[in-house]
């Protein structure tokens, strides 16, 4: 691995801990090439989808001056996603409402990124992402358990945080059919997953997985205890969505 190749890491690495900013200006510090851009973009779109913030487009322009790659495609590719969603506190899951021209460049963008995938872990995200669009772009919940499952085995062994995502939606599968064990089974192995992949905010999104969970079985003293705590550290490294949901679930707020 070069330096700059241990850079991009630990840039990464940071992101994922929480610390967009710091990961922003240790990048930015390097002489800015091409793949430094896309990294930065990542990082940015991190920071959007967690913060509130509005860093993506503009860093995702500055890398496309500088060459293209599926790995830059991909992150636009997320960016309209979160885009069409919403990364703020709210989220419009679903068709209704929404640009049907944008739904439709969407979902073919996700074929397309599927298609074009330079390798298996690739294909595992963009398979997971085509799963993301069947369940909250498209309405199709009856679409995304496949390619959850696709982007599943792709993760395993190879990709902590591809895996997490995996059974993070497979579980909620499992929650709709009612079967909680199965749900409290995916989303526990999706929780040590994010903390063995230092996933800071990811954690707190799947604790409170876990506290939707702790209230489906009735222990709501318990659930309001954890949602309390992640609201808390989420206000504490600006993770304005995590906080928003766990705010909104302790004044019952559905979502």
């Amino acid at each position: 691995m070069t330096d700059i190749d241990e850079v991009h890491e630990a840039a990464r690495e940071l992101a994922w801990a929480g610390r967009w900013q710091r990961a922003l200006s240790l990048l930015d510090a390097t002489d800015g090439d091409f793949r430094t851009a896309v990294v930065a973009a990542e990082v940015a779109l991190e920071s959007d989808v967690f913060c509130g913030t509005a860093l993506a487009a503009g860093r995702l322009s500055a890398a496309a001056r500088l060459g293209d790659s599926w790995d830059l495609d991909f992150l636009w590719f997320r960016h309209d996603y979160f885009a069409l969603l919403g990364t703020g506190g709210t989220w419009a899951p679903g068709p209704e409402g929404k640009d049907p021209a944008a739904v439709e460049a969407l979902r073919g963008g996700a074929v397309r990124m599927d298609e074009r995938a330079p390798d298996p872990v690739r294909r595992g995200w963009a398979q997971m992402y085509q799963g993301l669009v069947a369940d909250n772009v498209l309405g199709r919940r009856d679409l995304a358990p496949a390619h959850y499952e696709a982007a599943l085995r792709a993760g395993e062994h190879t990709d902590l945080r591809l895996e997490r995502e995996a059974l993070r939606h497979l579980g909620d599968h499992d929650r709709d059919r009612g079967d909680l064990a199965a749900a409290y089974g995916k989303w526990g192995r999706a929780t040590a997953l994010s903390a063995q992949a230092g996933l800071l905010p990811g954690l707190l999104t799947q604790q409170f997985l876990l506290a939707v969970l702790a209230r489906d079985e009735g222990d709501e003293a318990g659930a309001a205890i954890l949602a309390r705590e992640i609201a808390r550290a989420a206000d504490a490294i600006g993770a304005q969505r995590p906080y928003a949901h766990a705010v909104d679930f302790l004044n019952d707020v559905p979502r």
